[in-house]
């Protein structure tokens, strides 16, 4: 078997974290790959916003957690958040969605834990969210896709889980 098909059948969603920061290189290389995702037409719509900054990450969080009706953190402990956007064009979310997959894929090829996070559509509806990313040069009409959370994994990694049956067909 390839290395690329074993890394899509060994990849798991890890939801406890060691509070250790990725390296900031690694975290580079993870992103790259999210940017080579497919597009429709090529028209690149997915940006990624790559947050290590503590403070950001935990106001980030409860954000999160306040969509959900929560209090606990959303992100499970994880150190980086990658927020998936993406300018509302064409097939934008399924091109995120795309970007999500390969940052998920990148990360555990580089040893690091990932899990998708929902509700960033919700968050980044948010004026104070949209401010925010005005403040970073972002001024397009975007969408949040997904929260990319990476991280050490704190714990062991899980194993693989049998699939389900009856999801293949084939019309020969």
């Amino acid at each position: 078997m390839s290395e690329v098909l074993e890394k899509m059948q060994t990849r798991r969603s890890i939801r406890r974290y060691k509070s250790d920061m990725v390296p900031k290189d690694v975290i580079e290389k993870i992103v790259e790959a999210g940017t080579f995702a497919a597009s429709g037409m090529n028209l690149q719509t997915p940006v990624i916003v790559a947050v290590t900054n503590k403070e950001i990450r935990d106001k980030m969080a409860k954000a999160n957690a306040q969509v959900m009706g929560s209090e606990n953190d959303p992100f499970y402990g994880a150190p980086v958040v990658l927020v998936v956007l993406a300018e509302k064009k064409g097939t934008y979310v399924y091109d995120g969605s795309l970007v999500m997959g390969n940052l998920m894929l990148a990360a555990h090829e580089l040893g690091i834990g990932s899990c998708w996070i929902h509700r960033a559509k919700e968050v980044f509806e948010q004026e104070e969210w949209k401010q925010w990313l005005k403040s970073l040069g972002l001024n397009g009409d975007y969408e949040g896709i997904g929260n990319c959370v990476l991280g050490y994994v704190d714990g062991e990694y899980p194993g693989i889980l049998s699939r389900k049956e009856e999801r293949v067909y084939f019309v020969d």
